[in-house]
């Protein structure tokens, strides 16, 4: 197959553009990014993009039998000023749009198009509630935001393109994301469970994460959204004791939520707050998660 990734330079586009490759694909990127970037093979075709329009690249949707959207502004990446909540939302649905451009233009469509979201959707839950695909979106920035992506891409519904959104948690990946700046304070013996603990973490490794991806694109009967997180989420608790105990370090000193409050402003809500979302629709179509526990996912990723 013939795979576009639009957003393909960042830590889930790397690992996606390696396990194509791997399964004998042929990977087609675009990026913001003016030139290759040293860590991705050679063997790939790469293009720059603004983000907002097809200019410059659309023409390789020509051929492709699958495009996959993972652009956007990382959420976490800075505090959420105004400007910078702006920024989150646009580069989304703009890189959206394009996405939609490009497919509009070509002679022969992409069977299929994944889309990325995440699990903000549903928003930041300070219960118990279990999430799946069937739950309504929150009406809180992270909501919104997530809402606007997902439309973003609707229209190629109208041009026969089967749709997949995914819905992803927190990808364990010392490569980029969260993880790297979980594990720091783990290093120096200061490490413990943010904020009260109780709060769950939507968890997926990356290896399952990339896999699902390319079971979503061969799977025709897949369709709409999907929870990209293991089986067993836990809480934040949970995931610093496993922490601990993978890396030989006690988990013992909380971080308190004040601090992040201070230092992020609302972005600490999706620290402090979290989801217990599950991967409902994956599972019944038969995906078999490589990483279901959290202990052996850490033991892999930080081996």
């Amino acid at each position: 197959m013939q795979i576009l990734i639009a957003g393909g330079t960042g830590t889930i586009g790397r690992r996606l553009v390696y396990h194509l490759l791997q399964y004998g694909h042929v990977v087609k990127v675009v990026s913001r990014q003016p030139f290759r970037p040293a860590n991705l093979p050679a063997k790939i075709v790469f293009a720059e993009w603004d983000g907002k329009s097809a200019q410059g690249w659309g023409n390789l949707v020509e051929g492709a039998d699958a495009v996959v959207n993972l652009a956007g502004a990382g959420i976490a990446d800075e505090a959420w000023t105004e400007a910078r909540k702006k920024e989150i939302e646009e580069s989304r649905v703009n890189a959206g749009k394009a996405v939609v451009e490009a497919i509009s233009a070509a002679s022969v469509k992409p069977k299929v198009l994944i889309q990325s979201s995440a699990v903000g959707y549903y928003g930041v839950q300070n219960n118990d509630q279990v999430l799946t695909e069937d739950t309504p979106p929150a009406n809180d920035f992270l909501g919104r935001t997530c809402q606007a992506w997902e439309a973003s891409t609707a229209a190629v519904e109208a041009l026969g393109v089967r749709r997949v959104i995914i819905r992803t948690g927190v990808v364990l990946d010392m490569q980029g994301g969260a993880l790297p700046k979980m594990v720091l304070p783990f290093r120096f013996f200061a490490g413990g469970p943010i904020g009260n603990g109780r709060q769950w973490f939507p968890w997926i490794h990356y290896c399952d994460e990339v896999e699902a991806i390319r079971f979503l694109i061969q799977t025709e009967a897949a369709s709409g959204p999907f929870n990209l997180t293991a089986p067993n989420p836990v809480r934040s608790s949970e995931l610093a004791k496993a922490i601990g105990k993978v890396m030989k370090r006690p988990a013992f000193a909380p971080a308190p939520a004040f601090a992040f409050k201070t230092m992020f402003g609302e972005m600490a809500t999706v620290l402090l707050d979290g989801q217990q979302a599950v991967p409902k629709r994956l599972q019944e179509l038969g995906y078999q998660f490589k990483f279901s526990q959290v202990e052996a996912a850490l033991r892999d990723v930080l081996a």
